[in-house]
């Protein structure tokens, strides 16, 4: 159907803007006067210069069909005064009034049928300004000549569409309501045994379709082109269809959402989860006035005192065991501190830590299995072509390849955060006693040298971990911690 439509003037560059100031347009004879709607230069020309307004320019086309265009009835009615046929006609046998219809020119579809415009004239597609105002969604338009002027808003053009066939293919619901409610004729059918329905169906225009449907019957849904296919077959054709799942893909993408809900639920507990606040002793808590808190501590008790005053929390008012640490975010110590993590506004440590962990695996597994699948729905999108270049990619899937990159990120940083996790549980070492190896006392042997005395070899601090979720650290850091203790 769009290869039958035509403009109603060959370039849509020549037309003038009726807005555009008349100092920037360059007006230089009778057809650019009557475009911009200067009538001081129309009368010039025609009065001072002798100028015709009866003669087509070098396109063919008549100054009268500018002004129409533009709406300037003045200058229509000046230039029929002075000779200018309404009914001259162009290459493709358009009239005045047909350019009237595109722009919806009420005031000059007034003058030019009053003097003597052919309301039902022809192109040579059998265009009449009603077709050309439904195919401009003249809606106003079309109302006026059809009730002013008793035009018929049923005929038909060469290929056997009328007005109606034409505001549904274009999808100008206004349009379509008014020839409806005329009593237009909703279940002709063309030369190719489409009705409007069909065209409408066939474009895709939703609000078209619905106003047809709500005012048709069950007749025109089940009307057949000559290919044997009815608005509904139409429709289901050009329905966006979903991407084919196969059952590999579907397994990956529901591998997905379950890891994606596992990382939630181990991002709740790790960030709601106690990590091992270390609480006052109530003996602490209890002492007298008289009674001083380091005298009641228990010097073979070595867990919780090796000689070392840097166990003293200040902040606490705690003597803690030799791995735990103050955070200041949390204003607390934890026992086995390995960080504070923004991302859960939690610490890490002692009772959390397998939960972070947890969910340092789901998440970077999740990311790992969601970018396979992003690379594999761009790399099998059915309508690229084989040799398109990644910008062609990016242009179609520009979601898809923005959530690629992101993920990727993410990817990278999941990954190398759990394999740095996954390192210091081998070796029952944490994140803060990496960091500050030079100054804990008991991570140096004898000679001076780094010694981590928790570490029980892999095998059994990872079964410690998983099993009980922290390993048990009870014995001495090392035997000079003990010569301090006792």
């Amino acid at each position: 159907m769009a290869s039958s439509e035509i403009e109603v003037v060959s370039s849509t560059e020549a037309i003038p803007n009726e807005n555009q100031n008349d100092n920037q347009a360059a007006v230089t004879d009778v057809f650019s006067a009557s475009a911009y709607g200067d009538f001081e230069k129309l009368r010039k020309f025609v009065e001072e210069d002798g100028a015709s307004v009866s003669r087509p320019d070098g396109n063919g086309y008549f100054a009268l069909q500018w002004a129409a265009l533009n709406n300037f009835a003045d200058i229509a009615q000046y230039i029929i005064d002075h000779g200018g046929d309404v009914n001259a006609t162009d290459n493709n046998r358009q009239t005045a009034l047909h350019w009237a219809a595109v722009r919806g020119s009420i005031a000059v579809v007034d003058v030019l049928v009053q003097n003597g415009a052919r309301v039902e004239a022809a192109d040579v597609h059998g265009y009449r300004a009603v077709h050309v105002a439904a195919q401009y969604g003249q809606t106003s338009f079309l109302n006026h000549i059809v009730a002013k002027y008793h035009a018929d808003y049923d005929a038909s053009d060469n290929e056997g569409r009328s007005p109606l066939h034409w505001a549904a293919y274009k999808g100008f619901a206004d349009t379509i309501r008014l020839l409806l409610f005329r009593d237009a004729s909703q279940g002709r059918q063309d030369k190719d045994g489409c009705t409007p329905l069909h065209w409408a169906a066939l474009r895709g225009n939703v609000e078209a379709c619905t106003v047809l449907v709500h005012a048709g019957t069950k007749q025109e849904l089940m009307a057949k082109d000559k290919a044997g296919l009815t608005p509904t077959q139409l429709a289901y054709d050009k329905a966006p269809r979903l991407t084919k799942v196969t059952a590999v893909l579907g397994l990956w993408s529901w591998t997905v959402v379950s890891l994606a809900v596992g990382s939630l639920i181990m991002f709740y507990r790790c960030s709601s989860k106690d990590p091992g606040y270390i609480k006052r002793s109530q003996d602490i808590d209890n002492h007298t006035d008289s009674e001083d808190p380091l005298l009641t501590i228990d010097l073979n008790n070595s867990p919780i005192w090796t000689g070392n005053w840097s166990q003293l929390c200040p902040t606490c008012k705690i003597i803690r065991p030799v791995r735990s640490k103050h955070c200041p975010a949390c204003k607390c110590c934890v026992e086995q501190f390995d960080h504070h993590c923004p991302w859960i506004s939690n610490c890490v440590g002692k009772r959390n830590k397998r939960d972070f962990f947890i969910f340092l695996c789901l998440g970077t597994l999740t990311s790992y299995l969601a970018s396979g699948i992003a690379i594999h729905r761009i790399w099998t999108a059915p309508h690229l072509p084989a040799d398109g270049t990644w910008i062609h990619y990016v242009l179609v899937h520009p979601g898809l390849v923005l959530f690629l990159v992101l993920d990727t990120i993410i990817l990278i940083a999941g990954t190398t955060l759990t394999s740095i996790q996954a390192y210091q549980i081998a070796r029952n070492i944490t994140t803060n006693e990496l960091a500050n190896s030079v100054r804990y006392d008991y991570l140096r042997g004898p000679d001076g040298r780094f010694r981590n005395p928790y570490n029980h070899g892999c095998q059994k601090n990872c079964a410690d971990f998983f099993i009980h979720g922290y390993t048990n650290d009870d014995e001495l850091a090392w035997p000079p911690l003990q010569l301090a203790a006792g």
